[in-house]
């Protein structure tokens, strides 16, 4: 067994400014900056970002500010500088099916090509077709076509006229028909009321005549018809030929003008194709004077129909996109259809197609937050089944969100080839894994962040760099050596170790800025320029930020100190000892000194914990407990079972209580109940004990120390005040310098144990003892005082089961 009595150079870890080679950090700019203490994670991630092969998207998991997501995007950017430009992805009308356009991939920069050549085309043709139907040639070869159809027709109606004549009939053409009259004596038109007055007889030629002309006029007609469908058809022929020339010569040359290999190019030549099928189909929009005919909104919507929507532009790219999305809605992730309002009814075609992240990011990296992902179930059950198929539908969000549409679309899916890398933490990592086995068949990469790493001199020297580029970044003036020993040494109090330092490099980015913000106002008081941050502004920074979240610190102590909690620092008290606690609120983390109390009486209730009894305990303090219970019997297992009741409270505690650290101070308070040795209520006690009576480390031994040394600092320091600690817990001491300036000048004291019966000659004067062959222990040491209480609690016991009758005893 042993009990130490800790120095002050065991206290904390003091990096030496010397140590760092470099008179402030400006020198440093030109190294690269280093995944920091992050090997594993760089590995994984470089192997993750660089396996070509599908399904091995990358998971990353870690703390927050721990670097993930800015150190993931800087290598997927390096990775992404020497990979190949991924092609352009246009949407195209389909003019078989409209509601389902067509997707076509170009190669980089021949999107915008396609779609600038197909608008200079359609601008040319609407100039250069009316210009070639308005030519003379045209015009010459139009009227041949016409006059010979004309003069068939003449000679038809002149033998039609003729006949007419015969029967005493005049006729005419009328706003497109044939009119006849009959004629009188003097071929004169005759009335109705003439025709009546005639005799009946000649009114009965009249009639037949009538009829007989009818038939010749529907003999006529029949006749033309045949005639003007020729004359129409060659017209159309005509107009055909003359425009298909031009057509065949501007697609031509866009197919000329798209030099490099297509891989869709047989979707391209077949849209040229329809465009010009369409285009033959319906010259009337570029016929001129046909602006009556056609209203000018017809026309343009029908023009729409040749454009190029380019929903995905990597003409300025160089090298793979790295995107990066921070709101990964459904309609930005995955795309959307817009729609716009025409007469109260919702309508859309294939040019309101917009691309979402996935699309653009295709050939190369996006980066995803899960946390994002999983408020919309449907955008985790979409990416699941993209992930699943390879292939990106761009539809409407679920029927439930969906807008009525006069016109809904349905576009071609595309395929997606893009790595995905996920940020999450490590209990949404383990939660996949065993809730959606999916999951990890798909993110086959875990980028594990750890949050702390070995220190070394490698690791300071890193840590420099990234204050130096830190500095330049937000143009913050540059750290002397000693500011940076100062942030080392914060690092390894927030790792809470003196071996190790902490990976959460966001809040050492913070105490930069506010270090640098103080020297700044520092330089600006004094009128110097220039000046480099210094150690006393990175403790100050500390101290302010200290001073900004510790009220609630501060109004415990003040309630210690006024004496509203009961908090004995000096004297000795049976039954009675000072534990340790650590309060966590959110942003604000400190300890405080607690007063724990234990009764003991002959009995067979056995060791009551009273906090469990109201439900205030938490099953972690609940298991410490029955260890201790277990172990007090181990002691004196030659008198098993104990004749023993007894009860152990944290006194003026109404939050609850968790966590096993007190199992040592309650085991004391218990044995100085049971032998009647009082404590030393100047030394407080903090550590988790096993079956075997072994001290476990425990959490937060910085923030208890402090909190204690703080109560005591109030109360005036005597110089018999200290804590008792794990001495497994060594290594995590980073103390505040005026703790360990107390300990130096013999203020204050920190004492560290291996075993719990160690700490028994220091709090209540007595060894503990060890036990002979019997089980006994010797005289004079504490567990022989509680062994002999044992014994008076069971004689006790014995005599209330067994009361003494009339009859005597005969020895």
């Amino acid at each position: 067994m042993s009990l130490s009595n800790l120095t002050p150079t065991q206290l904390r870890c003091t990096v030496e400014p010397d140590s760092l080679g470099f008179a402030d950090t400006s020198e440093l700019l030109h190294e690269p900056l280093p995944w920091i203490g992050q090997q594993r994670a760089e590995l994984a991630a470089k192997f993750g970002l660089e396996m070509a092969q599908p399904d091995y998207h990358l998971f990353v998991l870690g703390e927050v500010g721990s670097g993930r997501s800015s150190l993931l995007k800087q290598a997927m950017t390096a990775v992404a500088a020497g990979r190949a430009v991924p092609p352009d992805l246009c949407y195209l009308h389909n003019f078989d099916a409209p509601e389902h356009p067509r997707a076509l991939r170009l190669p980089a920069g021949q999107g915008r090509l396609l779609r600038s050549l197909m608008a200079e085309a359609i601008k040319r043709l609407l100039v250069e077709i009316p210009r070639r139907l308005d030519s003379q040639d045209f015009k010459a070869e139009s009227e041949r076509i016409s006059k010979t159809y004309k003069a068939d027709e003449a000679s038809a109606y002149a033998a039609l006229d003729a006949f007419a004549e015969a029967r005493r009939f005049a006729l005419h053409r009328e706003s497109g028909h044939l009119v006849f009259t009959l004629l009188g004596e003097n071929n004169q038109a005759l009335t109705e009321t003439e025709v009546l007055s005639l005799p009946k007889t000649r009114r009965t030629e009249i009639e037949q005549a009538e009829l007989e002309l009818r038939v010749e006029i529907t003999r006529f007609l029949d006749q033309m018809r045949p005639m003007e469908r020729v004359m129409n058809d060659s017209l159309a022929a005509l107009k055909r030929k003359v425009v298909t020339a031009l057509l065949d010569h501007e697609f031509q040359e866009i197919r000329t003008r798209l030099k490099k290999q297509i891989k869709d190019s047989i979707k391209l030549g077949l849209f040229l194709e329809q465009v010009m099928q369409d285009v033959l189909e319906n010259l009337a929009l570029f016929e001129p004077g046909d602006d009556e005919d056609i209203g000018q909104p017809e026309r343009e919507a029908q023009l729409a129909r040749y454009r190029v929507n380019l929903v995905v532009d990597n003409d300025a790219l160089h090298g793979a996109p790295v995107i990066v999305e921070d709101n990964p809605l459904f309609r930005s992730l995955f795309g959307s259809i817009e729609y716009q309002s025409e007469n109260d009814v919702l309508v859309t075609d294939f040019s309101r197609i917009r691309a979402g992240s996935l699309l653009k990011a295709h050939g190369g990296f996006l980066m995803l937050h899960l946390r994002d992902l999983l408020v919309d179930g449907l955008v985790w059950e979409k990416l699941r089944r993209l992930l699943r198929s390879g292939k990106l539908q761009i539809e409407e969000p679920g029927t439930a969100f969906a807008p009525i549409a006069a016109v809904s679309l349905e576009p071609e899916p595309v395929d997606v080839e893009v790595k995905i890398i996920l940020i999450g933490s490590r209990e949404q990592y383990y939660e996949l894994q065993e809730e959606d086995p999916e999951f990890a068949r798909r993110f086959r990469v875990k980028v594990d962040f750890a949050e702390s790493y070995p220190a070394s001199d490698e690791t300071r020297r890193a840590f420099a760099v990234f204050v130096s580029h830190a500095c330049r970044k937000l143009g913050l003036p540059h750290f002397s050596p000693e500011a940076v020993a100062r942030l080392l040494e914060a690092s390894h109090r927030e790792a809470e170790d003196q071996s190790r330092q902490s990976a959460i490099f966001a809040r050492s980015e913070a105490r930069v800025m506010e270090s640098a913000a103080l020297c700044c106002q520092r330089n600006a008081n004094a009128d110097q320029t220039n000046s480099l941050v210094s150690a006393a502004d990175v403790e100050a920074a500390l101290a302010a930020q200290v001073h900004r979240h510790d009220y609630p610190d501060s109004r415990m102590r003040e309630a210690i100190t006024e004496g509203e909690v009961l908090i004995s620092l000096q004297g000795e008290k049976v039954g009675q000892i000072n534990g340790l606690t650590v309060m966590e609120l959110g942003d604000c983390c400190f300890g405080l000194p607690v007063r724990i109390t234990a009764r003991t009486f002959a009995g067979s209730d056995g060791l009551l914990n009273i906090e469990r009894e109201v439900e205030m305990s938490g099953p972690v303090h609940d298991k410490g407990v029955l260890i201790l219970q277990h172990y007090l019997s181990a002691l004196f297992a030659h008198l098993a079972p104990l004749a023993l009741s007894a009860s152990l409270v944290f006194e003026q505690e109404y939050h609850g209580v968790e966590g096993d650290s007190a199992s040592c101070a309650e085991l004391f308070a218990l044995l100085s109940s049971l032998s009647g040795q009082p404590v030393k209520q100047g030394i407080a006690v903090t550590g988790a004990l096993n079956q075997h009576g072994e001290v476990l480390p425990v959490g937060g031994i910085n923030e208890k120390i402090e909190g204690y040394f703080r109560v005591c600092e109030a109360a005036g320091l005597t110089g018999s005040q200290g804590v008792l600690i794990p001495s497994r817990n060594l290594r995590h001491l980073m103390l505040e310098r005026r703790v360990v300036e107390a300990v130096a000048h013999g203020n204050f004291h920190i004492h560290a144990f291996e075993h719990v019966l160690d700490g028994a000659k220091l709090l209540m004067g007595l060894p503990a003892g060890e036990p002979d062959d019997s089980g006994e222990y010797p005289h004079g040491t504490l567990l022989a005082r509680v062994q002999k209480a044992l014994h008076g609690y069971r004689r006790a016991c014995q005599a209330n089961e067994h009361p003494k009758s009339g009859r005597k005893l005969v020895r």
